[in-house]
């Protein structure tokens, strides 16, 4: 029976770092107000006359394709998690393709499920090992978040979370376990609570191509926090211990729990629920904000990096955002 093994993995973030004291010269907060509510000290924004999503993506997949011992040419498919694409259409994923030089020699494939699509995009990647389809898949999580944010008083809530970044993985075939299982989930009823309106395609014509943009608030990201809060701390227990049952695992067996990365409160009240040590969670929020489906695979990057995941640990990934979706990984590494 083929399964998949993560093999390699990278990271990417901007060089421009945005403190909280930056962010207090722009609308009325703090340091202490955005520390506690959310537990970032800073967050890194793109450059625009450097930095797009296709190419942070590029230089996180080149670092994971070095420490797999690989090149861009291995690579059969690519799954591409983002809700910021460089352009309204096409996706990223092509665009990813054309930066690595692979024009026309394989497919790609573009997710968009916000907080969860890494997991989302690592599950069918995984679908596509395991019946034989492709060998080496590159999934990867990247967005430009900061270009969408209302930088002032009035849009504080949101303005201070989001940071823009990539992180990719390479998924290669494997005889031995490597993903255990993946475990997906949606409630649309709650679509509105976290989202950004436009441009959306189901507006009037003059709407939807307006002459001037009065009014740009649509165009910005919207959030219910209370709402959001209540429902992530119940799906990430209930889609961590879903992954854990299906295995027959417990929560001591977890080496580590690498959750999105959307509220430091959040992940300690995750922590504390299922009784984990500090040691059985990795957190870097604190230095790059919620960077939305790229906030897995640089946190997992990172964790690897700093040595953290070792041979035959067992990795957790969850995470919960817009839609609502939810959902969780768990990895034999």
């Amino acid at each position: 029976m083929l399964h998949s093994k993560i093999v390699g993995l990278g990271h990417h973030v901007p060089d421009t770092v945005i403190t909280n004291d930056y962010l207090s010269s722009r609308m009325e907060t703090s340091n202490d107000w955005i520390v506690e509510r959310t537990g970032i000290h800073e967050r890194r924004w793109m450059n625009p006359a450097e930095d797009t999503v296709a190419n942070m993506a590029a230089k996180a997949s080149r670092i994971a394709l070095q420490r797999a011992n690989l090149s861009e040419k291995d690579i059969d498919f690519i799954v591409f998690a983002t809700i910021t694409p460089d352009y309204f259409f096409p996706g990223s994923g092509v665009l990813l393709q054309r930066e690595l030089g692979l024009d026309g020699t394989i497919a790609a494939l573009d997710i968009r499920n916000a907080c969860s699509g890494f997991i989302y995009a690592l599950s069918v990647a995984d679908q596509f090992i395991k019946t034989g389809k492709f060998k080496t898949i590159l999934v990867v999580g990247a967005e430009i978040q900061s270009t969408a944010l209302d930088i002032t008083t009035r849009g504080r809530n949101t303005a201070v979370i989001f940071g823009d970044g990539a992180g990719a993985c390479i998924l290669q075939a494997s005889a031995k376990p490597g993903i255990l299982s993946t475990h997906l989930h949606s409630d649309g009823r709650f679509a509105e609570e976290l989202y950004v309106k436009d441009p959306g395609s189901s507006r009037p014509h003059e709407e939807r191509q307006p002459d001037q943009i009065l009014d740009t608030s649509t165009y910005k990201v919207v959030m219910n926090g209370n709402q959001v809060f209540k429902h992530a701390v119940v799906r990430f227990t209930e889609v961590i211990e879903e992954a854990l049952n299906a295995n027959s695992l417990k929560t001591e067996d977890i080496s580590l729990l690498v959750p999105h990365q959307a509220n430091l409160r959040i992940s300690q009240y995750i922590q504390g629920k299922l009784g984990l040590s500090d040691c059985q969670v990795y957190n870097n929020i604190m230095r790059y904000g919620n960077t939305t489906a790229a906030s897995i695979p640089i946190a997992l990057s990172e964790a690897w990096a700093e040595g953290k995941i070792k041979e035959n640990d067992l990795i957790c990934l969850a995470a919960f955002g817009s839609g609502f979706t939810w959902a969780s990984a768990l990895i034999r590494w």
